[in-house]
């Protein structure tokens, strides 16, 4: 079986208390929907980014801490994931996910070893969850954050956005990192952004394929 979904698991959510409601629902999904996990970063990366001012560490030792801050946060996932495995190669996770198991990959050794992506902050866990997302052939790519959706404007009375293109959310501040619009234009995946603070959402876009949330397509229509 195909793997079906990535699933990103933004750091933020460890900061609050739905981190663990959030993991029991990926691990039922994870049952009927082959999905790999990529871990945020979160406050590991938060550390990393107040190294790299104290010590001018340069982008490629930032980087690389970075990658390796993700990989933390997946251990911790592989904690709270009933029957997830953690995984440091993506033909294993892949094998894993098939098999009714959540995979949660360890992204570091695979993105060093490809070394395809910026050294920069502009380059976070949204575009390398991206990049993971296109190197496994998997159709979708879900950003789950503790935020609905993208706003027009930061408190904006409009609500989220519902849909927008690549071309658009190039043009748009906030929400993923600033990479991501460029990556998302050279593949075909159908991305979201979805609150992990709402795990019924999530179970909602993989049994039905909508939900509340904002897709980003990559047509440029």
């Amino acid at each position: 079986m195909p793997l079906h979904t990535v699933l990103k698991v933004g750091g933020s959510l460890a900061r609050g208390d739905g981190l663990q409601d959030l993991c029991r629902e990926i691990s039922l999904l994870g049952r009927q929907h082959p999905m790999l996990v990529v871990p945020g970063g979160g406050e590991f990366s938060d550390l990393v980014r107040q190294i790299y001012s104290r010590y001018d560490l340069g982008e490629t030792a930032a980087h690389c801490m970075a990658l390796l801050a993700m990989d933390q946060y997946g251990y911790l996932l592989g904690r709270l994931i009933e029957g997830g495995s953690l995984e440091t190669g993506m033909d294993s996770a892949c094998r894993t996910a098939a098999s009714g198991r959540v995979a949660i990959l360890l992204p570091s050794a695979a993105v060093l070893d490809n070394d395809c992506l910026p050294h920069s902050w502009q380059v976070t866990s949204d575009t390398i969850a991206a990049w993971v997302a296109r190197e496994t052939g998997s159709p979708r790519l879900v950003l789950v954050k503790d935020i609905d959706g993208l706003m027009p404007s930061l408190n904006s009375p409009e609500g989220i956005i519902k849909e927008m293109t690549t071309k658009r959310l190039a043009l748009h501040t906030g929400g993923v990192d600033g990479y991501l619009p460029d990556f998302l234009a050279l593949t075909q995946l159908e991305t979201w952004v979805v609150n992990g603070l709402k795990p019924g959402r999530i179970a909602e876009l993989l049994n039905t394929g909508t939900t509340v949330g904002t897709r980003i397509t990559c047509n440029s229509s």
